[in-house]
């Protein structure tokens, strides 16, 4: 058993840090790439598909206070990334520093969970993503099959000149001589998926440049929402205090709303946060690791909480949270306010928005796949660099054609849950790494410092805890299967390759 825990050793860290050479990651990334790939990531799904999902199904108008919770809980575990990133600037994230804290079978589990958490989450993004620009081609009189637009069995209507959920229609509004339909599955999602694939794989700077532009522009049409939203709420203050009452819904016995809901929310768009972690995943690729990591992990956080709270209040504000279970709310939103042109805009913005996310859910699940088959935990061809691009090509290929069915097949709301038990196992593993490095090596050179520890990660992994408590069972059930079969691969495949295992066995020769 001692064996399984034995940690990656600082010094091998270091010199992978180091190297250089075509068979070697491009560092170009510079501080604004960081703070954008981590807005690009945050700022998405979040705002623009899981805002009204929250309220309409956990919290009602509360949800901004569910997003305080989150920051929060957030904010802990920011802390402890920024100080890892700057001493290990490995491709990687929680997996690597697991590995050099708390072993490596330790780091087996959270490499695997983080499969679970940006192979899913650019799934839900996507499905979220073929919700707005559906609702985008429609608007322009173009309809796409229905069937093909959905997951399969959800019932589609023809309102108002254009195919929506059933579920979304609005109250009194019977569903009787109205044409539907059936979905089989959601082709769009699919498409979306493969398209950033191929971006990911030409290369990590053009990748970042095009996520950096995009970010400008996603800014841009979040502030545009809320201009519009707070102007017409100003002239209709009846309408926002009609749809704030009562702020604290009722609890439906499940913990769901009244003041449960506020974790319960907190828990189911968790999610909306994860782009922040997977801006360590590009710390090899980096120019100034040590002192940009940081800043692009805790720059991005703290924009995006703002903005989330300012969106979810907004929002609810405008449409009733009950009605917003859809997979565009913030596009229904704007709707509320009779402004044509700024439905249109933030449509184009979301779509544009969410392809950002799916770039870096998928960046960073290619990049700890690298970093596992460098270590011998996974085949080498999961580590293997293209000669002109210098990106890990095939590992990327594998995970987008995988990442792609799932959107398919799954709903947004099902798949987040999934994402969200992936994202909070791995914060309580990074605050706990961080607490356990202070312990074993306190002289260490850190760049940047967790400040209050151990308070920071104890709060971090109990928040974390907590969180995990609020989620449904079933995202235990399947995290659990998802973990079993890794043990699996780990047992079968990667005891025998492990490079840190290959080393203690020298050490017992010698």
């Amino acid at each position: 058993m001692s064996r399984l825990l034995r940690v990656k050793p600082m010094s091998m860290l270091s010199a992978e840090a180091n190297e250089r050479g075509e068979h070697t990651l491009r560092r170009s990334l510079g501080p604004t790439n960081l703070i954008t790939l981590g807005i690009g990531a945050i700022i998405g799904a979040g705002i623009f598909v899981l805002t009204g999902q929250a309220a309409a199904l956990h919290a009602g108008p509360a949800v901004a206070l569910s997003f305080v919770l989150a920051g929060i809980t957030c904010a802990f575990a920011g802390l402890c990334y920024a100080e890892f990133a700057s001493i290990i600037p490995i491709a990687g994230s929680a997996y690597t520093y697991g590995y050099a804290t708390l072993g490596e079978f330790v780091a087996w589990i959270i490499g695997w969970d983080l499969g679970l958490e940006y192979g899913f989450g650019a799934a839900t993004v996507a499905s979220g993503w073929a919700g707005y620009f559906n609702s985008l081609l429609q608007q322009l009189g173009i309809h796409f099959p229905p069937r093909l637009t959905a997951t399969p069995g959800t019932v589609l209507v023809f309102f108002q000149d254009r195919w929506v959920p059933l579920t979304s229609l609005p109250p009194g509004t019977g569903a009787a001589g109205l044409p539907h339909v059936t979905a089989l599955f959601n082709l769009l999602a699919i498409l979306a998926i493969l398209a950033v694939t191929t971006v990911l794989v030409i290369g990590i700077k053009e990748s970042a440049n095009l996520n950096t532009a995009i970010v400008f522009v996603k800014l841009s049409v979040v502030g545009i929402f809320l201009v519009l939203g707070v102007y017409f709420l100003a002239r209709h203050p009846h309408l926002a205090w009609s749809n704030w009452h009562p702020y604290f819904p009722p609890s439906d016995g499940h913990g769901n709303f009244g003041y449960k809901g506020i974790a319960t929310g907190a828990a189911s768009i968790f999610f909306a946060y994860i782009g922040f972690d997977a801006v360590s995943t590009a710390a090899q690729e980096a120019k100034n690791p040590q002192k940009d990591m940081p800043l692009g992990i805790l720059g991005s956080l703290v924009i995006c909480t703002i903005l989330y709270i300012l969106v979810s209040t907004v929002l609810t504000g405008l449409v009733n949270y009950k009605l917003l279970n859809v997979a565009d709310p913030v596009a229904l939103g704007i709707d509320a306010t009779g402004v044509s042109w700024g439905s249109l805009l933030v449509k184009i913005g979301a779509i544009f928005g969410l392809a950002t996310v799916m770039l870096v859910m998928l960046l960073g699940q290619s990049r700890v796949f690298f970093s596992m088959s460098r270590d011998g935990l996974l085949p080498k061809w999961a580590s293997a660099i293209h000669p002109k691009f210098r990106t890990p090509w095939i590992s990327t290929i594998t995970v987008g054609t995988v990442v792609a069915i799932l959107p398919a097949f799954l709903s947004v709301g099902r798949l987040a849950e999934l994402v969200n038990i992936g994202t909070l196992l791995a914060f309580t593993i990074v605050c706990a790494g961080v607490w356990v490095l202070r312990v074993r090596h306190p002289d260490l050179h850190r760049p940047f410092r967790t400040p209050l520890v151990p308070l920071v990660p104890i709060l971090g992994i109990l928040t974390a805890l907590y969180l995990m408590t609020n989620l449904p069972r079933i995202t235990w059930m399947v995290m659990i299967a998802w973990l079993l079969v890794g043990l699996v691969i780990y047992f079968g495949y990667s005891v025998k390759h492990s490079k840190v295992q290959k080393l203690a066995r020298a050490e017992v020769a010698d």
